[in-house]
């Protein structure tokens, strides 16, 4: 199956739409402002746009843990600010993989539901109102649960 090729015009057509959504983004969502190495912790020091600092022991990233520390500190931050480079060792990391990293996968799952879950919508309001008036969330059959 052969994969249809955009022409230049409907290229250039879906610029001004990803720019915008790329504009909202940076304004939305933290990214990478500046990296640097510091030698002395062997860490990575990310500063992200919303002021917050990562701090990650270079041992954690796989592209780095046989690097040098002079290769290492010629860390760049991408031009959209997603992720840092290192162009002499050919190694790109996201910052939401340095944040998997640092806080580990389970956590920044359990955190996400839980911001899902305290998600307030004009839906969930209206069903617990009525909920409520039915004298709230019913209570579990005792023969029916689970050990």
């Amino acid at each position: 199956m052969a994969t249809r090729r955009l022409t230049d015009e409907e290229i250039l057509k879906q610029i001004p739409a990803a720019i915008a959504r790329a504009n909202r983004a940076r304004a939305t969502q933290p990214h990478a402002a500046r990296a640097r190495y510091e030698r002395r912790t062997h860490r990575l020091r990310v500063t992200l746009t919303n002021g917050s600092i990562l701090l990650i022991p270079v041992a954690l990233v796989p592209g780095l843990r046989h690097a040098s520390p002079t290769d290492i500190a010629t860390v760049g931050v991408s031009p959209a600010g997603v992720g840092l480079q290192w162009d002499r060792l050919d190694v790109d990391v996201s910052v939401a993989a340095l944040a998997r990293l640092v806080v580990g996968d389970s956590a920044l799952l359990r955190a996400a539901g839980a911001a899902g879950g305290a998600a307030r919508s004009p839906a969930k309001t209206l069903a617990a109102r009525r909920n409520g008036a039915r004298g709230g969330r019913p209570r579990r059959d005792a023969g029916k649960r689970s050990k």
